[in-house]
């Protein structure tokens, strides 16, 4: 690929990594990325729907008018605390924190190859597709850029092509997922009766011992090959003396197929309401299932990949993430990968040669010979 400088996409890799964007604090990198397409030409319009979550930043939408079939990327802005006073350790293969902070490779490398690839492609002055990239705060707090943008004001301003690539994905660059389950956060409020534990505990109704039963008899975990659920909190705060009359437990179910992922919240609500009338039910949905539009879109970049040397598979992950949210609106949403490892800790690394082959095949698919 000529003219290709792995030096420039680690400048700008760097730039991005140095700049500390915690979530609802993405300012400064928003900021440094509506500098760099203003800067190359491209056309921006602001989403500020972080008014509804207190965040500093608004979703970013840019454009770069082409030819032809455009396509949509995106990335998210936010890192994963502790990330302040990163130091950069860098080695040939891997670049890393010094174990003191996360690294902020996710996503900061998603946002450094999408724009080195429109870098690349103005300053060459390539034919290309047209080009739209997202790039979102807060997804590390339950994609609350992505969930709570303002569409209708949006469709006003820009029309985003409905092929999208979420540049997201952790692990290895080999990886396109075209498939994510939806996931339901659930609550159970079971009420007992209050009694004294060691004088006359047979008058009393443990509301835990009932949660406890409920508990034992849910599908948990690995319910089938497409569906986890997990109870992750439990709650109640009596005297050892007294019998419990209140327990709380809450978790999240998971699974591709949305009418199944409620099958199983009914059943859980059925057999909490077998053993006690007098319970609280409430769920929630997290985000939406990530499910393809069509697969010629995915054969396309997994051709782009096989260009540049990768022999990438479509694979289906167990994850949410902005793409959730885009399929939502219509979106034909992939995701890939850059070479981010053990993501969300300070052990956190990037693979540079990843992170190269991922840029290199978003720029083969989006130049036109």
């Amino acid at each position: 690929m000529k003219n290709f400088s792995r030096d420039k996409l680690l400048e700008i890799f760097e730039d991005l990594l140095e700049i500390h964007s915690p979530s609802y604090k993405e300012k400064k990198v928003a900021m440094y990325i509506i500098n760099f397409v203003k800067e190359l030409g491209g056309e921006i319009y602001l989403d500020e729907s972080q008014k509804e979550y207190g965040g500093n930043s608004p979703t970013i939408f840019a454009k770069f008018k082409g030819e032809g079939e455009g396509v949509t990327f995106s990335s998210h802005m936010d890192v994963i605390e502790p990330n302040k006073d990163l130091k950069i350790i860098k080695e040939d293969k891997i670049w890393k924190s010094d174990g003191k902070t996360t690294l902020g490779g996710d996503d900061k490398g998603g946002l450094a190859a999408i724009l080195y690839s429109i870098y690349y492609l103005v300053k060459n002055n390539i034919k290309h597709r047209d080009i739209y990239a997202i790039f979102t705060p807060a997804e590390e707090v339950g994609m609350l850029g992505a969930r709570n943008i303002n569409w209708e004001e949006v469709y006003k301003n820009m029309n985003p092509a409905k092929n999208m690539i979420v540049v997201d994905n952790a692990g290895a660059c080999d990886k396109v997922a075209y498939k994510a389950p939806t996931s339901y956060s659930f609550t159970f409020k079971i009420r007992g009766k209050s009694a004294h534990a060691g004088i006359e505990p047979e008058k009393g109704i443990s509301a835990i011992v009932l949660a406890a039963k409920a508990i034992s008899q849910f599908k948990t975990l690995r319910i089938d090959e497409f569906t986890t659920s997990n109870i992750s909190e439990i709650h109640s705060d009596f005297p050892t003396n007294v019998v419990p009359a209140y327990v709380e437990f809450s978790g999240e179910i998971r699974g591709h197929d949305k009418d199944h992922v409620l099958e199983i919240l009914e059943e859980y609500k059925k057999i909490v309401g077998d053993l006690t009338e007098d319970f609280e039910f409430e769920k929630t949905l997290d985000y939406p299932a990530l499910a393809p539009r069509n697969m010629e879109f995915a054969k396309e970049i997994l051709k782009s990949y096989k260009n540049v040397g990768v022999d990438a598979k479509e694979v289906i992950i167990g994850g949410g993430s902005d793409a959730n949210f885009f399929a939502d609106q219509d979106f034909n949403s992939l995701i890939v990968g850059v070479g981010m490892e053990k993501v969300h800790t300070k052990e956190e690394y990037i693979v540079l040669d990843d992170l190269e082959k991922t840029t290199r095949a978003i720029i083969d698919y989006l130049k036109l010979d």
